[in-house]
């Protein structure tokens, strides 16, 4: 017999297993809750663990901004050798001796590493070509130019150095590859690198404290609690939890429904802000218009009594 699928909204901080991919990670947990709709904002590498956002129903129209926001990971690397896809899943392009690789050089080589720097996309990624995606051609040893972009290394920290091995925290902007930045680091050093090991630990305004197993999910899909699976769910709108609040009057809460911006009193100058009602319920999110006006971007399809 077919279950019927639930309708369910919120935001599931899973704490991704390595050996599969964020989207076969995805399915898993889509199924456990028996949920219609879901997507991921911001996917790992197979090789990859750690903190994966998964938005049900209604969050999913605001997935843009958790893979727009910045990301933190600690990420284990192994000098001397460089592989074709700058992880230890690919093949190894190059050796070489670490006799002159010191700590104070590690230290020097990392601050030009920090701040703004440009990167080169590596081919295994999902970036498009001409509609396919670089890994597909990157696995048929068909290798193209990439233009570099700009991206933000706000935190680089050393936290060891041994048997050939970095242990590094970083925090990053969007559109980071920790893969390309390791590879980068390895050239700088003369000696090359490789991950062997990442875990995001951080995205946005979410932190690993409140990641979930995969495990515990099971647990309770095992024992058929849905209520406590769905208390294993984020509001809607704890991604943009930060943002400023704009309490809309009736009046503005309607026209912002119907697509058209409208004037708040006290609203800020600029940005993004979160749309609320008189009594606090979340509607969406909004941008400030030069000319002061509130613009409706995002709304939920509907906000409950």
């Amino acid at each position: 017999m077919t279950r019927i699928k639930r309708n369910i909204d919120g935001i599931l901080l899973l704490d991704k297993p390595t050996g599969i991919s964020s989207n076969a990670a995805l399915q898993i947990v889509k199924r456990l809750f028996n949920a219609k709709k879901a997507g991921h904002s911001g996917s790992l590498d197979p090789i990859a663990s750690g903190l994966l956002p998964l938005c049900f129903g209604e969050a999913t129209k605001f997935s843009r901004f958790l893979l727009e926001s910045d990301k933190y990971y600690q990420v284990t690397a192994r000098l001397g050798v460089r592989t074709k896809s700058g992880d230890s899943e690919g093949e190894v392009i190059s050796t070489r001796s670490l006799i002159d690789i010191t700590e104070s050089k590690i230290e020097s080589t990392l601050a030009n590493f920090r701040g703004n720097i440009s990167q080169i996309p590596p081919m295994f990624s999902a970036i498009k070509h001409q509609g396919k995606p670089l890994y597909q051609l990157a696995r048929k040893g068909i290798e193209i130019e990439r233009a570099s972009r700009p991206v933000s290394i706000y935190e680089l920290t050393l936290k060891s150095y041994q048997n050939a091995c970095l242990i590094l925290d970083v925090k990053t902007s969007k559109g980071t590859y920790v893969r390309t930045l390791v590879d980068d680091i390895g050239e700088a050093l003369g000696c090359g690198a490789h991950v062997v090991a990442l875990r995001r630990l951080g995205a946005g305004p979410y932190t690993e404290e409140q990641m979930i197993p995969m495990s515990i999910l099971e647990h309770f899909a095992n024992q058929d609690d849905l209520t406590q699976l769905d208390a294993c769910l984020l509001p809607v709108d704890s991604g943009v939890a930060s943002w400023p609040d704009i309490q809309l009057s009736d009046a503005a809460a309607y026209y912002i429904q119907q697509g058209q911006p409208v004037i708040v009193p006290y609203a800020p100058t600029e940005g993004w802000v979160k749309l609320v009602l008189r009594d606090g319920r979340f509607i969406g999110v909004g941008e400030i218009l030069e000319d002061g006006r509130v613009a409706p971007r995002r709304l939920v399809s509907s906000v409950s009594a």
